[in-house]
């Protein structure tokens, strides 16, 4: 395949602006991957704009997309709207990488945007509604729960204020983990407390507060074994990336040294499995196409951002990219092997747990960290000679499973 590189990335901060509307925050990130990959917007040649909520929270639908593109002088090129659950940016990402290989374009850009928090918590907490089948809502939590039995939850471990029932949902996922695989609930502390450790030293996240194991335990329940910490937040955000072909990099002028090669880029959607059959987890399916795909091992991957929409979620996810066996997620989390300085640094950002979690930005913004990783400029967060980096985004629920993943990798 024709070689494609992302050679532009912008963030905003991540957290709660209700003064800040869905396009200004666009705009803040498409000027500055322009400004970082050195190039006018006159250059663009196609836009796919990943949102999953504005039409809820705005009732805004359709033409999401051309919207917040126009509004800051971005037409008269294909732009495609995406909506894919929580790996809405991911997959618009996927899309521009498609496109530009396919070459109906040298120049493509990928944007995530989300206005996700307000003052009407009913209307906040709904957005996620939508993200399973609607049509059995009833079946979907009872298989849902069946997923978590066999495991006591303690009395006072459930939140009374209302949450996402997505929280729900990877509290199942937690359990059933405990009764297979003797996850403890130290363990899923152990990789908030790690990732909060890391958000520190990052400016855009939303939370830069660090926390021990012990205060990520004793902290307010939301649903057994998840504390708050453990959990990500209600986020506004945006994140954009820019990238070409090999052509447009030397038509443009692109500086090629701080250029990063797209190794693969995968979507996945799952499978009717039982839940025991955790190696056909769509993520471990996407995983090993995406490995032979950009023709490496889990092994020579130096760092990776995950999508841990709670800390549960990032056990799951490193044994499913084959960062350890499955059933050692937890142990090699407490031993630290995932944190800055470890064998496999996952999150640096501070992920989705402190970083934010603007849905349709989630997926963008992890490859926003990882360029940065992969330039040697990501300072204080930095991986000590970064070359091949790993993102995976997922999103909804179908089964006993997300709905769609993402992976992409990158290498220097």
């Amino acid at each position: 395949m024709d070689k494609v590189y992302v050679v532009g990335v912008g963030m905003t901060p991540f957290g709660k602006m209700l003064d800040v509307d869905i396009k200004t925050m666009s705009r803040q990130a498409v000027e500055q991957a322009l400004g970082d990959a050195g190039i006018d917007k006159s250059a663009l040649e196609a836009a796919f704009f990943g949102n999953a909520t504005q039409g809820h929270m705005e009732g805004q639908d359709m033409i999401r997309g051309q919207i917040a593109l126009r509004s800051m002088g971005i037409g008269g090129i294909p732009v495609m709207n995406v909506e894919n659950a929580c790996a809405s940016g991911a997959s618009a990402l996927n899309l521009a990488i498609t496109y530009v290989r396919a070459g109906q374009a040298e120049v493509a850009l990928a944007v995530g945007a989300e206005k996700m928090y307000s003052q009407d918590r009913e209307l906040m907490l709904s957005a996620f509604n939508g993200g399973w089948d609607v049509s059995a809502s009833d079946e979907v939590r009872a298989r849902i729960a069946r997923m978590g039995e066999g495991v006591e939850v303690p009395e006072g471990t459930t939140s009374p204020k209302g949450y996402s029932p997505f929280m729900d949902v990877y509290a199942a996922f937690s359990r059933f983990h405990m009764k297979r695989f003797g996850t403890t609930q130290r363990q899923i502390a152990a990789v908030s407390a790690k990732n909060h450790n890391h958000s520190v030293h990052n400016p855009l996240s939303q939370f830069q507060n660090g926390y021990t194991v012990e205060e990520i335990l004793s902290a307010p329940p939301i649903t057994y074994p998840l504390t708050l910490p453990m959990c990500s937040p209600i986020s506004d955000g945006a994140a954009a990336v820019v990238v070409c072909s090999e052509a447009a990099l030397k038509r443009l002028g692109i500086d090629s040294k701080r250029s990063v090669t797209v190794l693969a880029s995968v979507i996945q959607t799952g499978s009717d499995r039982d839940p025991e059959n955790v190696e056909q987890h769509l993520t471990a399916i996407a995983g090993r196409r995406a490995y032979e795909q950009a023709g490496i091992g889990p092994e020579d991957v130096s760092v990776a951002e995950v999508h841990d929409a709670t800390a549960m979620g990032e056990i799951i996810q490193i044994e499913n990219l084959g960062f350890c066996d499955f059933g050692d997620g937890g142990p090699i989390s407490e031993r630290g092997e995932t944190a800055l300085g470890g064998r496999i640094p996952v999150n640096p950002s501070g992920g989705l747990e402190s970083k934010g979690h603007p849905v349709g930005a989630t997926g963008l913004a992890q490859i926003y960290e990882l360029v940065h990783q992969l330039r040697g400029t990501a300072e204080r967060r930095q991986v000590e000679g970064a070359r091949i980096a790993l993102a995976e985004n997922g999103g909804g629920l179908h089964g006993v499973e997300e709905a769609v993943a993402s992976i992409t990798i990158l290498g220097r």
